[in-house]
């Protein structure tokens, strides 16, 4: 590449992964008003294992996201009568095979999460696509479903990693962030036959109450004023009757002192008008047929 932004330079660069039409329906299933789309990334052990690190005590906070952190999550939902979308590293699942299938026995959706939480970014191609497979085929084996949407670990995306989406028949990627209503995906100005439900980092618990010594960094909000940013988000998602979604882990949320922040907007929403709870699979799929 020269040492001056021409745009020969830059324009595939943009043009590679693009925002197309927007995906916003005029309606919601069953008269609701807006649509709430909660999903929970089961990162677990592979949340130290796809940094390239082993350390006990990460392991073991990890296994804390299995342990207690996921049966909170799904007492909460049971209890609300609300699905979500579990999103699940294929080596999760090898390592507790019964986790997913509880998830989908209690009504909701397993994503593909990558192979171990690796970095789509720093793959070559064939990697990256081996890895994909990879996981697919196991989450399908463990599982017997069909897996239908994907989250890249970290939202780190190749220029690879849509079309690989593409390739392999999914509905929907959501690890994006061009709009806060649903999108096709557009690759090289191309649709790419991928529905996006973005994400946001300002939609995440991680990003307010994740312990990290490297890179340092440290809870810094309190529940109550994480709550009112989501609160926000959805009164706001609510208003406009458009889609309001939530990345939260169960390694994060699942405290004690943290898991009501779920049921406290799954109350919320109620208060808001009526709401269409839904995967994140049935979102792609009722914004592809109105959208």
């Amino acid at each position: 590449m020269t040492d001056k932004p021409w745009e020969a330079d830059w324009r595939p660069l943009v043009n590679r992964v693009r925002a197309g039409r927007r995906l916003a329906p005029a309606t919601w299933p069953d008269g609701a008003d807006f649509a709430v789309a909660f999903s929970f990334d089961c990162d677990h052990e592979t949340f130290e294992l796809g940094q390239g690190r082993s350390a006990i005590g990460r392991l073991a906070w990890g296994e804390f996201g299995r342990r207690a952190g996921v049966p909170r999550v799904l007492h909460a939902l049971e209890r609300n009568d609300v699905p979500a979308t579990f999103f699940v590293p294929a080596v999760c699942a090898l390592i507790d095979p019964d986790e997913p299938r509880r998830i989908l026995g209690n009504g909701h959706e397993i994503g593909m999460h990558g192979w171990i939480h690796e970095n789509n970014s720093l793959l070559d191609p064939a990697t990256e696509r081996d890895l994909m497979l990879r996981a697919r085929e196991t989450l399908e084996d463990v599982t017997g479903v069909e897996m239908a949407g994907f989250r890249s670990a970290n939202w780190d995306l190749s220029p690879s990693t849509i079309p690989l989406v593409a390739e392999l028949g999914l509905a929907y990627d959501s690890s994006l962030m061009a709009d806060d209503s649903c999108y096709e995906l557009m690759v090289d100005g191309d649709p790419a036959g991928v529905v996006e439900i973005p994400v946001e980092w300002i939609r995440d618990d991680a990003v307010y109450f994740l312990f990290n010594r490297e890179p340092a960094t440290r809870p810094w909000m309190s529940p109550t004023d994480v709550l009112d940013i989501f609160v926000r988000e959805l009164e706001g998602a609510a208003s406009e009757g458009g889609v309001f979604q939530l990345v939260m882990h169960p390694f994060v949320i699942g405290y004690r002192s943290r898991i009501w922040i779920l049921e406290a907007l799954i109350e919320h929403a109620k208060t808001l008008g009526k709401p269409w709870f839904a995967t994140h699979a049935a979102l792609a799929e009722h914004v592809t047929k109105r959208g």
